[in-house]
């Protein structure tokens, strides 16, 4: 048994895999760890008692004593077994990924509903580990001197984390009710969605702020920002969307972050289009691709039509272009958010998604119709508008035909007031 220490971020960290290691230290970085050293250990079948092999644990002791690192950071999601097993025989702190991930998240959250999401992963996470790492939790073992409240304390600390894992899950589910009361005011109004998901350190919110100048954080470093924000677009020749800015994703997310950010990522879910970032300078944009269609596919949101971006084409010599499906919808575009490069076609490319099948008119409206001309206006479709002599309108809108089938069935209009189709 030992005492872990409070405090320590001069780290060790120990790879699998030399080449996929510089993610793993941009991870550790983030968190704040000053890494000391790095120890690979190669793709061998992991041991189940202790995950590493004697001999790299030997070598890893060494690395310890020699750079008097405090913590040793591993990266794989290693059981709670194998967490305190490792604990033991180094005499040291040890976290994991799926730890090292919570403890960047626990750093990053900065409103109500993110606190409350990362507080219930961790305690998830946490919760599985009350074995006997700490001294003061040390169970009875028997004999003189060794009776005490060991097991109280871990049964204590245990009600304790059930307690407000139930209290997290109450609040949460309230945010959550808000949160879907909200949506459906969003899909009453007829407004389309657009999701912005992609790996962590994509360029998300830069094309973001691109788009819409909204006032979030930017920062080169992975899970900059973590809670969604939303903000109204108008599309020229088109119409208004909302955008939504989501969470970043990475390979090997840990499950209890998965499941408490299920309800702010329900926003991709429910989106009518997702658009998904991609570094383009990124060598291994192939794998990062595929890992966020598989977190998209755990939130049920794979059927959701994509728009690929590929961002930063300035570290690379590629030019703005976008390339488009047979049926005319936007397949990919290649831009560069930070240099407000290609942000026209990217343009272009929502509207072939979004007003596919734009439908031009007039539509006229007599003087004791205010109603029904405020909410054309709220939609956004209104391009012109003729005050006639007698007080009525004449309107000249682009709007889909399902919108404006839409529009007069709910206003009690006859379909001729939707004059000639251009």
């Amino acid at each position: 048994m030992f005492e872990r220490p409070k405090l320590g971020e001069e780290a060790t960290l120990v790879h699998a895999y030399k080449e996929h290691s510089f993610e793993f230290k941009e991870l550790a970085i983030s968190a704040g760890a000053i890494i000391t050293d790095n120890l690979f250990i190669g793709g061998r079948r992991p041991d189940k008692r202790y995950y590493l092999g004697k001999g790299k644990l030997d070598e890893l002791r060494l690395c310890i004593e020699s750079n008097q690192s405090e913590l040793v950071i591993i990266d794989a999601a290693l059981s709670p077994s194998q967490e305190k097993n490792i604990e033991q025989y180094l005499k040291c702190r040890v976290l994991d990924r799926s730890g090292l991930i919570l403890d960047i998240f626990a750093q990053r959250a900065r409103s109500f509903e993110g606190k409350l999401q990362v507080e219930l992963a961790q305690l998830r996470h946490i919760s599985t580990r009350l074995i006997r790492g700490w001294t003061h939790l040390e169970r009875q073992k028997g004999g003189i001197g060794l009776r005490g409240p060991g097991e109280t304390q871990l049964e204590t600390d245990r009600r304790l984390i059930d307690k407000r894992i139930r209290q997290l899950k109450y609040r949460l589910g309230q945010v959550d009710r808000r949160r879907s009361m909200n949506r459906q005011n969003r899909l009453k109004a007829e407004i389309p969605i657009v999701a912005i998901v992609g790996y962590t350190n994509a360029g998300k919110s830069t094309l973001f702020k691109e788009l819409t100048g909204a006032n979030v954080l930017i920062k080169d470093q992975l899970f900059a920002t973590l809670d969604p924000t939303m903000r109204r677009l108008d599309l020229p020749e088109g119409g208004p969307i909302i955008l939504t800015d989501t969470v970043g994703f990475i390979k090997d997310l840990p499950h209890e972050l998965v499941a408490a950010f299920r309800a702010t990522l329900q926003e991709a879910k429910e989106a009518n289009l997702i658009l998904h970032v991609i570094d383009a300078s990124d060598p291994n944009r192939w794998q990062r691709i595929k890992q966020v269609n598989q977190v998209l596919g755990q939130l049920g949101a794979s059927d959701v039509p994509q728009l690929r971006v590929y961002n930063k084409i300035d570290k690379m010599r590629y030019k703005p272009k976008l390339t488009k499906r047979l049926d005319g919808r936007g397949r990919a575009v290649w831009i560069s958010a930070a240099k407000n490069q290609g942000l026209s076609f990217l343009i272009d490319g929502l509207r072939s998604f979004i007003y596919k099948n734009l439908l031009s008119g007039r539509i006229k409206l007599k003087n004791n119709q205010g109603k029904q001309r405020a909410k054309l206006f709220e939609m956004g479709v209104v391009k012109d508008e003729k005050v006639l002599n007698d007080g009525s309108w004449e309107l000249a809108i682009k709007i889909t035909k399902k919108d404006i089938l839409r529009f007069l069935k709910k206003e009690g209009m006859s379909a001729d007031a939707f004059g000639k189709i251009s």
